[in-house]
This record gives structure tokens, C-alpha cells and sequence, in this order.
């Protein structure tokens, strides 16, 4: 029963590759036109079969995390391209199309994110270990899209590249207060604080980020600058000049965002910028990944602009500038995923074989993501006042390399680092 299933639902979606399938009782059987790429499935267990009919996107991460479905002289990345590519492409069986829609109904509940449930999903993911991300982050552990102003940046200088794009963009001033939801390890913070001369405040719900951060800061003898806290952007009070929120807004909920631009609103100087970095789609909404919320990011969501736009109107505030990268995020997990295989036996002496190809996964099918899907990363400056920011987008791009602008371009941050 199950493989006619599978059977049916692959003859319908396969449309422009080969994708051969070696069910559990050893047969063999090919989809798709003998025409452009090629990938082998194998499925040793009728149970894996099943999940893959009643979900398949969560019974193909789990069947691949439990040895269960496994690629045949092909890579992962070949074959979830292919699905990838296909399922948007093809036809799906009609109780596939009724749950996907059933679980982007479902979603405002799902993401409710109440501050403490927002806790307990962010300790999932980034209170695991510290030692697993410095294996695979750059030395700044900055765990966000970097910026590739040169194709053929390190991950390092990519990265130092974001953060200077960034505080271009906030058109920092030495003593400025400035906000940072969802802090992160503080990379960010230290850079404003330490390169700009500011005054920060950084705000995470990951106790192991929150140590981490406030270590740092008293390393870097910065301490008297930043203050670090364990604190829900919707608890924090004060008014800023700057507020900076990067990788934060994934994490917010559909039923959130209205509140989210709202405090950002509320916690900006009349005089302020803000600027919000987040993955983002292109495309119409849509029910985000079943396997990605169980075992990544639980309430996780990536967002349409048209789910954005609404609430961002509502707050009040003027969006001064409005950037899209595309394929960036892509270069920056493919330099993850390079580390984190360069570390496999160290990791592999902490984690298990399961959490490994869970983990491999992850990146893998966020690598596809942006390069198959309509998903990329969004820049969002607003402010209360239309001309809070220059009128055009020349500040970012200065001519002379040593004007007094040019401090706040990747180019010369590249330069001195």
C-alpha cells in the first residue's frame, strides 16, 4: 500500500529530473524524464516509507537522520535539489496539498511564542554547546548571512563585511545608545561598541549566549560599554538612538510582528534608525518546515514581505531603505558546512551519529533553501522621520576611500582588519 502511495506521488511531482527510488523489498523504480540531473533514494523500512506518504518533509529529514533513507552513489545536496526543485514543479497528490495547507493555517499557533515558550525555543537550539558552534562559525561567532562584497571573501571578512554594511546603515556616532534584539554571542555589540564608540545593550534569551557575551565584553575591557541581559525584547524599556536586530525576527511568529515593530517603534529615539535583518521569502507565504520546527527551530518562521508589510505600516515608521540579498546566505552555510565537516571527528566524540546527520541535514537543506526556493535575506531601515538617513544610498558607497563616510563601509573595514 504504502509504495503504491509513493509510487503515485513521485509520477506526479517528478517533471524535469531522474530520481530513482530502491524501496524496502529491493525494487527499483525511476521518476522523471532521463533528462537533467540525476539522484538514488534508498528506503530500508517500511516504516520510513510511511512517514515519508503522511509527511513528507518531516519523514525524509528522520528517515535520513536514522539511516533509514539514504542517497545511492549520489550526494545529499543532489537529492534534495531535485525534490526541491520538483515539488514546486510537479503535481502533488491531493492530501498533500489539503496538509500543507492545514499547517499554514495552523501556524499562528503553532509560532503563538509566548516569552516563555520563545525561551524554551531558543535554549533548544542555542544552549546546546558553544564548542559545536565554534567549530563552524567564524571567529566572531556570527550566526547570520554573511555579506559577500567580494566573491571570494573568507567567511571571515565576509562577515566583518555585514557588520560594517550594518553600521553603515545606522549612521553611528560616537556615544550613541544603542539596542541589539537578539544579541547573539555579542559579536555585534563588541563591534559597535569597541569600532563606533557606542553605548550598548544587547538582549538574547540563550543563557549560553548571555555568559559567552559577557565574557567577552570584560575580555575586550568593553564592559563599561555594553550591558548584556536575559531579556525578552518585550519586557526591555528605555529609549535608544540605534536599534539593531539581526536573525532575531525568524524567531518572532506570525501572531508577533505587529508587537515586534511596535516596541521597535516604541523604543526608538524620534530622532532614531533602525535596522532589522532577517531571512525572508520572496514568494507567498507559506507553511514553514515541519522537520525544521520539531528539530531545529521550534516557532520558527521565515516570512513573506507580505506578512511583514502590514505590521511595519501599522508601527508608524518610514521605511528609509529597503535591501534584498540574494544567494548570500547560501555562500555563508556552504562555509558552515565545509567546517563542520573539517571538524567531524571532533564532533563526533561529542555527539552521536544521529545528531551528526541531523545536523548535516540542516545545513544542507537551508543551503538548497536559497538557492532553489524564493527565500534570501531582507534589510529593513526604518525611522521615525523620512529624512533621518540621507535621501539616497550614496552614504554607503563613498567615492573616496578616505573620506570620513568611508569609516563605515565594508570596503575600509576590510582594510584595517
Amino acid at each position: 500500500m504504502w509504495d503504491k502511495l509513493l509510487d503515485r506521488f513521485l509520477t506526479g511531482m517528478m517533471v524535469q529530473d531522474r530520481l530513482s527510488v530502491t524501496y524496502p523489498d529491493g525494487a527499483t523504480r525511476d521518476y522523471g524524464p532521463d533528462t537533467g540531473a540525476q539522484a538514488h533514494l534508498q528506503i530500508t523500512e517500511t516504516a520510513a516509507l510511511r512517514a515519508l506518504i503522511l509527511n513528507p518533509d518531516l519523514g525524509l529529514g528522520e528517515g535520513y537522520m536514522d539511516g533509514k533513507i539514504t542517497p545511492l552513489n549520489c550526494s545529499l545536496d543532489d537529492t534534495l535539489a531535485i525534490i526541491i526543485r520538483n515539488r514546486y514543479a510537479g503535481s502533488l497528490p491531493p492530501w498533500m496539498l489539503m496538509a500543507n495547507r492545514a499547517r499554514f493555517h495552523m501556524r499562528r499557533f503553532i509560532q503563538h511564542n509566548a516569552p516563555s515558550t520563545a525561551r524554551k525555543n531558543v535554549a533548544h537550539h542555542y544552549d546546546i554547546s558553544d564548542d559545536l558552534y565554534a567549530m563552524f562559525l567564524d571567529e566572531d561567532m556570527q550566526y547570520s548571512c554573511a555579506y559577500f562584497s567580494d566573491p571570494d571573501m573568507t567567511l571571515e571578512q565576509a562577515q566583518i563585511a555585514k557588520k560594517a554594511h550594518i553600521a553603515g546603515k545606522l549612521r553611528l556616532e560616537p556615544g550613541m545608545r544603542v539596542l541589539d534584539i537578539g544579541c547573539g554571542w555579542g559579536g555585534m555589540a563588541l563591534t559597535l561598541a569597541r569600532d563606533y564608540g557606542c553605548q550598548v545593550t544587547g538582549v538574547t534569551l540563550s543563557e549560553n549566549q548571555l555568559a559567552t557575551a559577557q565574557g567577552r565584553a570584560e575580555a575586550a575591557g568593553l564592559a563599561d560599554q555594553i550591558e548584556f541581559r536575559l531579556q525578552d525584547y518585550r519586557h526591555t524599556q528605555g529609549t535608544f538612538d540605534r536599534i539593531v536586530s539581526v536573525g532575531m525576527l525568524e524567531h518572532v511568529g506570525v501572531p508577533n510582528y505587529g508587537q515586534y515593530f511596535g516596541r521597535v517603534a516604541e523604543l526608538l529615539d524620534p530622532n532614531g534608525v533602525a535596522l532589522i535583518h532577517t531571512i525572508g521569502r520572496s514568494g507567498p507565504p507559506q507553511a514553514h518546515s515541519s522537520w525544521i520546527n520539531k528539530y531545529i527551530f521550534p516557532g520558527g518562521y521565515v516570512p513573506s514581505l507580505s506578512e511583514l508589510a502590514p505590521t511595519m505600516e501599522k508601527s508608524g515608521l518610514w521605511q528609509t531603505d529597503i535591501e534584498v540579498w540574494r544567494l548570500h546566505y547560501a555562500k555563508t552555510i556552504r562555509h558552515w558546512r565545509d567546517r563542520f565537516d573539517a571538524h567531524i571527528d571532533e564532533i563526533s566524540a561529542i555527539y552521536d551519529d544521529r545528531f551528526i546527520r541531523m545536523f548535516r541535514y540542516y545545513l544542507t537543506v537551508c543551503i538548497l533553501a536559497f538557492e532553489h526556493q524564493m527565500q534570501g535575506v531582507y534589510h529593513f531601515q526604518l525611522a521615525h522621520k523620512r529624512d533621518a538617513v540621507p535621501l539616497t544610498r550614496d552614504y554607503l558607497y563613498p567615492a573616496d576611500p578616505l573620506s570620513p563616510k568611508a569609516k563605515t563601509t565594508p570596503s575600509a573595514a576590510l582594510a584595517g582588519s
